[in-house]
């Protein structure tokens, strides 16, 4: 699955309906419970869009290799974000897209990042904030992964300053950006 443009971020369930009418192909379902995760995403493939979960943001759902399984087997996501190594490799093992998230809060915090990406190959990385260009860029360079960047995205002009220094794709739950 390749990622481009804008990639639509559910967090609240009023604009879960407002994307499913949208001409996007995908959504990302940050916060839910367990319980609802299943039906969200029967509705949604119903309206033939593809789904990306943050598993780290899922209340009730312990991301093991049984919570990935119920994930990809029952729930039939299109891929995962986490910030977290072993979630990384469980969904690769899966065969799902697997998103590594970044917070690129101060250099110590992208070194160590950078280094557990090196370990665990993810298809995508997401860099938070996704306002930080030089950030972007140097991730992009260092890693050579398609780099996403996320969070703080208010504007146009954010989307094109991240995408102009390497980014491929914009996560966003700003229902204006859509």
């Amino acid at each position: 699955m390749k990622l481009e443009g804008v990639l639509p971020a559910v967090r609240k369930m009023k604009d879960f309906d407002f994307i499913l009418k949208s001409d996007h192909e995908l959504f990302i379902i940050l916060e839910t419970r367990i319980a609802q995760l299943q039906q969200i995403a029967q509705y949604a493939r119903k309206f033939n869009k593809k789904i990306l979960v943050h598993a780290d943001l899922i209340n009730g759902l312990k991301v093991d290799q049984y919570g990935m399984e119920f994930l990809v087997r029952h729930v039939k996501v299109d891929g995962i974000i986490s910030t977290r190594a072993n979630v990384i490799s469980l969904a690769k093992k899966s065969d799902i897209v697997a998103i590594q998230r970044l917070f690129a809060i101060d250099s110590s915090a992208i070194e160590k990042n950078i280094e557990l990406i090196e370990k665990t190959k993810p298809d995508y990385i997401e860099v938070l904030p996704g306002i930080i260009p030089s950030v972007i860029s140097d991730i992009v360079q260092r890693t050579g992964i398609p780099v996403i960047a996320g969070g703080l995205i208010k504007k146009d002009e954010d989307i094109q300053n991240a995408l102009q220094n390497g980014a491929v794709a914009i996560t966003t739950s700003n229902k204006e950006l859509f």
